[in-house]
């Protein structure tokens, strides 16, 4: 059984269970406006790794109207950036979709510019956008966790138009000096970097992870370092970490505001109402693509036996927007979460067949 904090979650089969006990997080509204944020998954991910951030922004006053984690569709990259792959986007499809979210969330804020905050292949799609997607006029402020910013491997004979490749045409473009002294950030933009001192597994100098141990990657620990960008070390901390952690969450907010959240904890909220996105299946990663016709059913359980309690809480037919929801939930209540779908596997194992459900306000 998941904790109180949860509220979003990874359905890894149709019809399989989840266990949830819902709580939130919710603070009064700010005394003085706060500029829109967009958070922008990594790769093969979706919105949901944003699922901890959302709640500190909000526990620190940030209005929840305020506060986007776009899933990007066909979220895994390409081979080969140049070559169409089913089920994969090239960098530039991954731009366009995030200049596309950054579009609709200014004209709903009524803002003239945002901050983007990306994890790992996210800080591709930003650094893309504000290159080459018109972002430099649109973003104020651009946070980077774990970007692979000068790539996992600098190898011009191995993929070489891959996205991670060091000596592809992407990385080379993004990493050309920008101005006079020779930063590899786009001016007119303030940059951040995280990264961790030596234990995220794609900064490494050796090909462990890429299935080439002893192999160089020809790039370093210090790899997501930006010259004309504040970098900052997290020391131990992983991949993942340097993006979503509340250390993370801490630089993240003193980078936009000048000035220290108020806390670090996730205050809970009184009323409860769920909603998110039911996505895929997909060939070997979920497709952040509604899974139209799919059908979602919600229980109450008992908490130890899981046990179902009477008739489905909640029931709907998935549209083509791809939202379960809304749904009202119980602080105390937990819940079994069941998706069916035609024609997709029912158990994890089967890993070209993979549901996404997310949970959230």
């Amino acid at each position: 059984m998941l904790n109180a904090l949860t509220r979003r979650a990874w359905l890894l089969a149709a019809n399989a269970a989840l266990l949830l006990l819902g709580a939130g997080c919710a603070t009064p509204p700010p005394q003085q406006a706060l500029p829109p944020i967009v958070f922008v998954h990594g790769n093969g991910d979706s919105a949901a790794q944003w699922t901890t951030m959302l709640w500190r922004f909000e526990s620190n006053g940030w209005p929840r109207e305020r506060l986007h984690a776009i899933d990007l569709p066909y979220p895994l990259a390409r081979d080969e950036d140049d070559k169409p792959q089913p089920g994969r986007s090239s960098s530039d499809e991954h731009m366009r979709a995030l200049a596309a979210e950054v579009d609709q969330v200014l004209k709903a804020a009524g803002a003239a510019k945002l901050v983007l905050y990306g994890s790992s292949r996210g800080a591709n799609a930003i650094r893309n956008y504000v290159d080459n997607g018109g972002g430099a006029a649109k973003v104020s402020h651009a946070i980077l966790g774990g970007g692979v910013n000068h790539g996992v491997w600098v190898n011009p004979a191995f993929r070489p138009t891959s996205e991670f490749n060091g000596a592809g045409p992407l990385m080379k473009a993004l990493n050309a000096p920008h101005d006079a002294n020779g930063d590899e950030v786009h001016p007119g933009v303030k940059w951040l970097s995280i990264r961790s001192d030596n234990n995220d597994k794609w900064a490494q100098p050796d090909g462990v992870w890429l299935g080439a141990k002893g192999t160089p990657t020809n790039i370093t620990f210090a790899s997501p370092d930006l010259k004309g960008a504040t970098n900052l070390v997290l020391p131990t901390r992983d991949h993942r970490e340097v993006a979503f952690h509340r250390e993370t969450f801490a630089a993240a907010y003193r980078f936009i505001t000048g000035r220290e959240p108020a806390t670090l904890d996730i205050a809970p909220e009184p009323r409860i109402v769920l909603d998110g996105l039911v996505s895929g299946p997909g060939p070997g990663a979920p497709t952040n693509v509604p899974l139209v016709g799919a059908l979602i059913e919600v229980y109450a359980v008992d908490p130890a036996s899981g046990t179902r309690h009477g008739v489905a809480r909640h029931r709907k037919t998935i549209g083509a927007d791809g939202r379960w929801g809304p749904f009202a939930a119980e602080a105390q209540t937990a819940y079994e979460f069941v998706v069916s779908a035609s024609g997709v596997a029912t158990t994890p194992a089967a890993e070209n067949h993979v549901v996404l459900l997310e949970l959230h306000e």
